[in-house]
C-alpha cells in the first residue's frame, strides 16, 4: 500500500494520441519519451476532456509501464 504523505513524481507531457478506453499516448516534455497513459478518476468523474496536444501532469507508476493523467494545464 502507498504512503499518503509520499510525493509522486509528477511530469509534464504533451498528448500525442488519443486511443480507446481514455487512454492516451503522451510524449515526454523533459525527454521526449513516448508513455501510455490514462485518465485518473477525479477526471473521468468529473469529465474533464483531454484532446490531442493538450499539456498534462503524468504521475508515474512506481512499477514502470503505465501512467496516470492527474491534470490538464
Amino acid at each position: 500500500m502507498r504512503n499518503q504523505n509520499e510525493k509522486d513524481e509528477l511530469i509534464e507531457a504533451q498528448v500525442i494520441e488519443a486511443l480507446p478506453n481514455t487512454f492516451f499516448k503522451a510524449k515526454r516534455d523533459d525527454s521526449g519519451q513516448e508513455i501510455l497513459t490514462y485518465l485518473s478518476g477525479k477526471m473521468r468523474l468529473h469529465r474533464i476532456r483531454v484532446l490531442i496536444g493538450d499539456k498534462v501532469l503524468v504521475e508515474i507508476d512506481p512499477y514502470g509501464g503505465k501512467g496516470r493523467i492527474v491534470k490538464r494545464i
